[in-house]
């Protein structure tokens, strides 16, 4: 595995979470008003917006906040001029970036990401440098002990999912874009518990290893972090020794 799937194990393993509680919850509240203006506040009926409460219940964001984000995003509260925006560039390594960003300040955000590539011996990238190299994709999780193969494979290939792989210790199940909200909604059916994301697959990684992979997962580390940033996605590969002697 590589890209952001890659990222999320190594944050997993080693523990990186963000530290301050209320950022993510930022984040999600910028989700949820974003979807909330563009399909309506009603969750039943904008699943874009039901996806995005989702993940901010997962973040323990609290009710209230979530009522206020969607009633931000639909008008009831005073619309909040938030955009959404991608940006690209790479780090150290020729590792290629792809950044989802949701900002009230395009020219903020973009001035403080092409310091954060700066500083980590990156460059930002102008629109098109490297977005070609990426395929959205739909991607669920499902620990082991959730089904067995037969169970998983039955609902996911019903549903219109692609591919069903063993990662290890989950169960992979790929999708398109389009079957994703479907194939998602099977599993929910079903009552299984899982992680579902949309994400943008690389179509090749790049290794790197020592003083190069210190500092693409420092940049990593930076962009998750900034307050703008959504979802970050790359194409870098770490070998397990590798990961293993940062340990």
């Amino acid at each position: 595995m590589a890209g952001h799937s890659k990222w999320a194990n190594i944050k997993h393993r080693k523990a990186r979470q963000d530290a301050k509680k209320s950022k993510m919850w930022s984040k999600c509240a910028k989700a949820i008003m974003v979807a909330a203006r563009a399909g309506g506040g009603d969750p039943s009926m904008n699943l874009t917006l039901r996806y995005a409460i989702d993940d901010a219940k997962a973040e323990n964001m609290p009710k209230d906040n979530i009522e206020n984000a969607i009633k931000k995003g639909s008008g009831e509260l005073g619309a909040e001029n938030i955009e959404s925006v991608v940006y690209e560039g790479y780090a150290p390594g020729g590792v290629a970036i792809l950044i989802d960003c949701l900002t009230d300040n395009k020219n903020r955000t973009v001035g403080e990401l092409r310091t954060i590539f700066s500083k980590g011996g990156g460059n930002l990238g102008t629109s098109g440098s490297v977005s070609y190299l990426f395929t959205p994709k739909g991607v669920i999780t499902l620990a082991k002990d959730a089904a067995d193969e037969e169970r998983i494979m039955e609902i996911a290939l019903e549903a219109g999912a692609d591919d069903v792989s063993d990662e290890g210790e989950v169960w992979r199940v790929s999708t398109e874009p389009a079957a994703y909200h479907a194939v998602r909604g099977a599993f929910e059916e079903a009552g299984l518990e899982f992680d579902a994301e949309l994400t943008m697959e690389p179509a090749n990684t790049i290794e790197v290893a020592g003083k190069t992979a210190q500092q693409v997962l420092n940049m990593m580390d930076l962009l998750e972090d900034h307050d703008d940033v959504q979802k970050v996605f790359a194409n870098f590969d770490i070998s397990e020794d590798e990961l293993a002697a940062m340990e």
